[in-house]
């Protein structure tokens, strides 16, 4: 009897939480391009953690003061299978409250990624007895036969074992998490079939796909009628390459996936390697594949708790253009129309961003898909600091997150998103524009136009700098970076608000309307130590005969008020 009641108020418990956790609501929501938390659109001033930061409660102790420190208001942090499930059937969530308590205390909220069937192609995150166990959790092989490290895609078994954790974590965070700290997972992590010793010593690539026995039959057999389906609603409006691709066969609307999108090769058409698309047949395949494993995962953690969710793409980049030298099955822009097709309870796609001589063609990709702009991973270094600027405000970014955040040296964020997050509630809808420069990738000069002006961003050298200030630049800030951000807000008609720097760089407006443009006025916006702002007037030298240039290492804020004559 004692047992049985017992047993009825662990019960009752249970049903308690989940009552609460209902009643309080998902404090996250994914809808029409938006993410809102708590009710309010959200902005993710964020950073990603190490992968092994949060691999124990001691070691994560000290960790989330200083991302708050560097006034984060989002960590990304991950969350491992082998830790929440080191037993089949007995989970473990001491990681994971941990995480969630730290980030709670420190004022932040917190994206969990799902480091489960994948981490980068490879399944090392996959607990002790799903490595062991490779007749019931079958591995994916390469071409020339040899299995590989990572799971097949096409494995139930290691469907349905990820799926049952991750529906498990959901749970417990719903019922763990009272507070809503937690308000997005990331689903795996830069999944797809990947040949790592192709792609960094140049030996054959043997990783366009999985070529597993059952990846084999799969692959002769027909194109599933799901993706059909899809296909032809959407005739017209598919990415450009599966539409040429599907147009070459005539459309057929039935047949092998080679007799439906033809077969791959490794040049498709003349041109640049950004719209050449080898083997495309074969990473339509694997697409479909690991965006069918994944949407098992996800919709059964969406039961227990509908957070939005996302997954992320290591990039195609000029050095790795085919399949298998980057992850073939990632969510890149290119295959899109499949994880729509396989994955409707993903919410979007997102780029890692390490290839920053593409750094627009990869934003592009992703915005031109339809999905707002979610970089859970770039640079840590002083460039990506630059370029959080311009991408919140170019592409009114819903994420910026330097990977590594917890280490990173140099110039550091808390300037840059302490300065973003003073007027992130501004910049949150308003009319914006960004500028980049990027030197050592031949970007030497950026503008763009917003209310009847054109702004431009031009580099300075040291030398530049002094003969327009006269001012002696910093030797050791100015080695950090050439690179320089912009993000430019119009408050009126003649008012703007310019934030922005890092790398040396000069400021200048002209008018779009044939008239003359010309500086009423240039404030610097300045902060008392009780954190109230002043205005700071600047102007002849410190304006440079423009609106203003930027140090070696600076990041400011300007009041500034233009007029045309």
């Amino acid at each position: 009897m004692k047992k049985l009641l017992t047993l009825l108020s662990v019960i009752a418990l249970s049903a308690s939480l989940s009552a609460m956790a209902g009643s309080r609501g998902v404090p996250a929501v994914y809808k029409n391009g938006q993410l809102t938390v708590d009710g309010k659109p959200f902005t993710l001033l964020a950073g990603e953690l190490h992968n092994s930061t949060t691999g124990s409660v001691p070691y994560m102790r000290d960790v989330w003061k200083q991302m708050a420190d560097k006034n984060l208001n989002t960590v990304i942090a991950a969350a491992s299978w082998e830790l929440v499930e080191p037993e089949e059937g007995k989970f473990n969530f001491r990681e994971v409250d941990a995480m969630i308590d730290g980030a709670r205390d420190a004022g932040l909220r917190l994206v969990v990624l799902w480091f489960g069937s994948w981490k980068n192609g490879d399944s090392s995150y996959t607990p002790s007895w799903v490595k062991l166990d490779q007749k019931r959790f079958p591995r994916a092989h390469f071409q020339d036969g040899q299995p590989t490290q990572a799971l097949s895609p096409l494995g139930k078994e290691s469907q349905k074992a990820d799926a049952r954790a991750f529906a498990a974590l959901l749970a417990h965070i719903r019922d763990y998490d009272q507070a809503g700290t937690v308000i997005m997972v990331q689903v795996e992590n830069e999944l797809g079939s990947v040949d790592v010793l192709s792609t960094f010593t140049g030996t054959p690539n043997r990783g366009m796909r999985d070529y597993s026995p059952a990846a084999d039959k799969a692959f002769k057999g027909a194109v599933p009628k799901a993706l059909i389906t899809y296909l032809k609603k959407h005739k017209g409006a598919l990415h450009p390459a599966v539409e040429a691709a599907w147009k070459r066969s005539g459309y057929r609307t039935s047949g092998s996936w080679e007799e439906v999108f033809g077969t791959g090769t490794l040049t498709l058409k003349e041109g640049s390697w950004q719209d050449t698309y080898p083997y495309l047949t074969e990473e339509l395949f694997n697409t479909w594949q690991y965006a069918l494993y994944v949407e098992a995962v996800a919709s059964a953690g969406k039961k227990e708790y509908p957070l939005p969710m996302y997954v992320n793409a290591w990039q195609k980049t000029e050095g790795q253009c085919v399949p298998g030298n980057y992850p073939c099955g990632g969510p890149l822009p290119h295959v899109s129309d499949i994880w729509k097709a396989a994955a409707p309870s993903i919410d979007f796609l997102s780029p890692d961003i390490y290839a920053t001589n593409v750094y627009d063609w990869i934003c592009d990709g992703y915005t031109q898909a339809g999905y707002p702009l979610f970089i859970p991973e770039t640079t840590s270094s002083p460039d990506g600091a630059s370029r959080a600027f311009y991408t919140f405000g170019k592409y009114g970014a819903a994420c910026y997150a330097p990977f590594g955040i917890d280490s990173a040296k140099g110039f550091s964020y808390d300037i840059t998103y302490a300065l973003l997050g003073r007027y992130l509630d501004e910049i949150q809808g308003g009319k914006t524009a960004g500028l980049l420069i990027d030197p050592p990738a031949g970007r030497t000069m950026d503008q763009a136009e917003l209310g009847g002006y054109r702004f431009i961003l031009i580099p300075n050298n040291t030398e530049l700098f002094t003969a327009l200030t006269g001012a002696s630049a910093d030797a050791e800030e100015a080695a950090l970076t050439p690179v320089s951000g912009v993000l430019i807000l119009q408050r009126s008609a003649e008012e703007f608000l310019i934030l922005g720097g890092v790398g040396p760089a000069t400021l200048s407006v002209t008018s779009t309307s044939g008239k003359n443009a010309a500086v009423l006025s240039v404030d610097e916006i300045r902060q008392n130590t009780d954190g109230s702002e002043y205005l700071h007037r600047l102007n002849g030298d410190e304006t440079s005969m423009g609106i203003t240039s930027f140090a070696p290492g600076q990041v400011k804020a300007l009041r500034v008020r233009l007029y045309q004559y």
